[in-house]
């Protein structure tokens, strides 16, 4: 977690994006590292979190990281929580909690409420089109046989 936090500060500091950091852990030993580039790499979805999937996929060459742990400076927003999902992590540590944030002027609230709508209203419209072509896609793949399921 010192890492993660230490990987904040630097970076942030250095003026590359915001005060996240993160380290993929498996078996105690750290497989790979991201920072906040939000700012510097000019893309909305370069959070600590996802840079650090994305670098330790380059490291371990696959996708799942069952067996793996994350060590994150702040608690993940509901982007990368998704992401931790899909790399299918064993556990999440995270030092400052979303309100942490948030009075450091990075509010997910919006976000999370927008999850939370029971009545699935949305803030951004999502419209179905091409419906009937959308499913063929996917009745495609599941007739596939030489598919490599995630």
């Amino acid at each position: 977690m010192r890492e993660a936090l230490a990987l904040a500060r630097e970076h942030m500091l250095a003026g590359e994006g915001g005060p996240f950091g993160a380290v993929l852990v498996q078996d105690g030993r750290v497989i790979a590292r991201g920072w906040n580039r939000v700012t510097s790499a000019w893309h909305p979805t370069a959070h600590a979190e996802v840079e650090c999937l994305r670098a330790a996929g380059r490291a371990l060459r696959r996708f799942s990281f069952a067996g793996c742990e994350l060590y994150s400076s702040c608690e993940p927003c509901p982007m990368c929580l998704a992401a931790c999902h899909w790399a299918r992590l064993d556990r999440i540590y995270f030092a400052a909690s979303r309100d942490d944030a948030a009075a450091a002027g990075f509010d997910d609230a919006l976000l999370y409420r927008e999850l939370a709508r029971a009545d699935g209203s949305t803030l951004l419209p999502r419209v179905p089109l091409l419906t009937t072509e959308g499913a063929e896609v996917f009745r495609c793949w599941r007739e596939k046989t030489d598919k490599i399921t995630y």
